[in-house]
């Protein structure tokens, strides 16, 4: 049977589409600039939870939750599992608040939980000091050592979250 240039079209992009949609997403990030990705053995649900745990060790707070799964799914499409989770405190905004204003769009820092396809989930955030860097020439060195701290409370909060 000869089909129609236009049919054979219709069908080929039919296909493609339902194959796009049937795929899982890709996960994996690859490494870049300010950011801090790390591989872990846990599983998605397993490695949130121990965020949240965490963020609340460090006397943070989650301010914001978001991810598309759920949403995706009522749709009808598989994707990985991801979660962005927004944490900062309020002695920090304080602070920032007072050397620039418009430094606080930036808050909260963001965490990013995300499944990988064998099972396992990574951990990835922008470096705080990476996420201020473009305030400092207005707001000068005291929000980059404000940054600095917050450095090492997300650092903590990471490594916290990622042990076995």
């Amino acid at each position: 049977m000869v089909r129609p240039l236009a049919q054979l079209k219709r069908l080929g992009a039919g296909l493609l589409l339902a194959a796009t949609l049937a795929a899982p997403v890709a996960a994996e990030i690859p490494a870049r600039e300010g950011w801090a990705i790390h591989a872990s053995t846990k599983d998605y649900q397993t490695l949130l939870a121990d965020l949240k745990a965490a963020v609340k060790a460090q006397n943070m707070g989650v301010v914001t939750e978001a991810g598309p799964t759920g949403a995706a799914a009522a749709r009808g499409i598989t994707i990985p599992a991801n979660r962005v989770v927004g944490v900062f405190a309020n002695d920090y905004a304080v602070q920032i608040l007072e050397l620039s204003t418009a430094a606080m769009i930036e808050a909260p820092i963001r965490f990013y939980v995300t499944e990988e396809g064998d099972g396992t989930a990574t951990l990835s955030y922008k470096t705080p000091s990476h996420v201020f860097a473009p305030y400092v020439p207005e707001a000068g060195e005291k929000l980059s050592a404000v940054a600095t701290r917050l450095d090492a409370v997300f650092s903590a909060i990471a490594t916290s979250a990622l042990r076995e």
